[in-house]
């Protein structure tokens, strides 16, 4: 089974998800990105069209499919190009799907139990949604004080702004929505990309020289 999309994901520190009903808008979106430097997205499966849009952005980057949760949304997704998926929540379906079709499965969590079952599942990254409904940063705080070992990428609602917080809290990478790319013309994500890209690199540099 390959692992790389998920180091990619953890080397990055951030990890954009794309929803819209919109194709076009969403393989728009999705070049705006990657010309910033972002090379794995998510797009979410909302809408039956969204599949087209997996199959076009696969052509130039490493989609990961989010909001799966049945084995025939994943068979879609993989036959138009996604090289992962990834869930709101966490079945043993899901991990049967993964093994089935040796792709990563990042899964989906709201409690501690529910982040520990999942790593005590050998899943490699866990979504932690909706955060800041939880609590936030400090919700990220609280789980990792107990639990170090776990691999969490909060998501829900997360402005890019907060991104480097989150980071610092320990999370492996945080996952932003809408934040990134609403209201914001393709040159504007671009720069919004570039920007928090660079953020994260000064912060990792910054951290291991402590």
């Amino acid at each position: 089974m390959n692992d790389n999309y998920i180091h990619m994901i953890g080397e990055a520190k951030i990890y954009p998800i794309i929803r819209c009903e919109e194709p076009k808008k969403i393989v728009e979106v999705a070049h705006a990105l990657v010309d910033g430097g972002i090379k794995v997205l998510e797009i979410n499966i909302e809408h039956p069209q969204s599949y087209k849009a997996i199959e076009e952005v696969s052509k130039f980057a490493h989609v990961c499919a989010g909001g799966i949760i049945t084995s025939m949304q994943a068979d879609i997704a993989f036959q138009s190009g996604a090289v992962l998926f990834s869930s709101p929540i966490f079945q043993m379906s899901l991990i049967k799907i993964s093994k089935n079709k040796r792709v990563q499965f990042i899964a989906g969590a709201t409690t501690a139990n529910e982040a520990y079952n999942a790593w005590k599942s050998r899943i490699p990254l866990i979504k932690l949604f909706p955060t800041e409904a939880m609590g936030g940063i400090q919700y990220i705080e609280d789980i990792l004080r107990q639990m170090p070992f776990l691999n969490l990428m909060p998501m829900g609602n997360i402005k890019l702004n907060e991104v480097v917080k989150y980071i610092k809290a320990g999370a492996v990478a945080v996952g932003v929505g809408r934040d990134f790319y609403q209201g914001f013309t393709p040159q504007e994500v671009t720069i919004r990309t570039k920007d928090i890209l660079r953020q994260i690199k000064d912060y990792k540099a910054w951290s291991s020289k402590k």
